[in-house]
């Protein structure tokens, strides 16, 4: 449940649901679009709990909450970052499938949803519902957009949305950080 709030709040500030939208006015296929991100999701959260699987043995139940809060107040402070246009992939001649399925996969490798994936499923007996959660909870906000098409997307307040999603992210990540090191 966890991961699939985080999911949600990570992504409604994020350049995932933007691409998709982007992608979806583009091809004009937008259920394709949505089962590309659903992919491109999947795998990049899935090797996210790869490296939890390789890194929990390492880590004492302090530091993978150590872990967690740091994931969650990186995460609020590259929120706060206003996010340029991704890039169209204009020049991709992959269709609708490849270019979505690639694009978005390169896009969210490495991002703040991935580590927090990394650092909820290193604190859980079962670490793969960590990815599960994490993609439904993208989803939740992706789908929307990719059916908005871009400029509805953008028409949403997304400073507002970006400063909300930070402060909760923030808040969640001192309080984990503090209770971690047995301040509260």
């Amino acid at each position: 449940m966890a991961a699939l709030v985080l999911g949600a709040i990570c992504q409604a500030g994020d350049k995932t649901p933007w691409l998709a939208s982007i992608l979806a006015d583009r091809f004009r296929v937008p259920a394709v679009v949505i089962g590309a991100t659903a992919v491109a999701l999947a795998g990049n959260y899935a090797l996210g709990v790869v490296g939890a699987i390789i890194l929990a043995p390492l880590l004492s139940q302090e530091a993978r909450l150590l872990l967690l809060a740091l994931a969650l107040v990186l995460a609020a402070l590259s929120t706060t970052i206003r996010s340029r246009s991704p890039d169209r992939l204009e020049g991709w001649r992959l269709g609708a499938p490849g270019t979505s399925t690639l694009g978005l996969a390169i896009m969210i490798f490495g991002d703040r949803m991935q580590f927090i994936v990394l650092a909820l499923a290193v604190r859980s007996e079962l670490p793969w519902l960590a990815a599960v959660g994490g993609t439904i909870g993208a989803l939740a906000i992706t789908i929307p957009a990719t059916l908005m098409g871009e400029r509805q997307w953008l028409a949403l307040p997304q400073r507002a949305i970006r400063l909300v999603s930070a402060l909760v992210l923030g808040v969640a990540g001192i309080v984990i950080g503090l209770s971690a090191v047995r301040l509260i």
